[in-house]
């Protein structure tokens, strides 16, 4: 029970104590709950597996409020591509999507950089109030800085 991952977790809550980042003692606190009653081998794998999926789901939900809500109709879309930063948003949305592709790729050929990747994001979030939405987008700019290595280093 007491294991070394267990241990992690224990050091973990504490730098969110620390920190004061909700987030980051929550999400502990949840895993070590999940791990005490013994059943981290059902839940974990699960969460593991789907946890990004839902965890953007449930962003993309917060987003969509506004339209839902009708406070964002057609007439303020409209508004706002006439505005450069809109533009400017726009062309990042895509940007970001496509430097998450390469995450997914990075993290399907070399699996091992998700420690350091993890490791990232924790440091984020504690230290800096960051907050952790990144891991595939983190995983994407690695993909890109690896590939520019690569090729001043050829």
């Amino acid at each position: 029970m007491f294991n070394q991952s267990f241990l992690f977790l224990i050091i973990l809550l504490g730098v969110g104590l620390i920190a004061k980042n909700q987030a980051l003692i929550i999400a502990t606190s949840f895993l070590m709950i999940i791990k005490l009653i013994g059943l981290d081998t059902k839940i974990l794998p699960t969460v593991g597996a789907k946890g990004i999926n839902w965890g953007v789901t449930i962003i993309t939900i917060a987003v969509l409020v506004p339209i839902a809500t009708g406070d964002i109709g057609f007439k303020q879309l409209g508004e706002a591509l006439k505005s450069t930063y809109a533009w400017i948003a726009l062309a990042s949305g895509i940007a970001v999507a496509l430097i998450a592709k390469n995450g997914i790729t990075l993290l399907a050929e070399d699996p091992h950089i998700t420690a350091a990747l993890v490791l990232g994001t924790i440091l984020a979030v504690s230290l800096f109030n960051g907050v952790a939405v990144g891991p595939l987008i983190g995983a994407g700019i690695a993909y890109i800085a690896m590939q520019v290595v690569k090729f001043f280093s050829s």
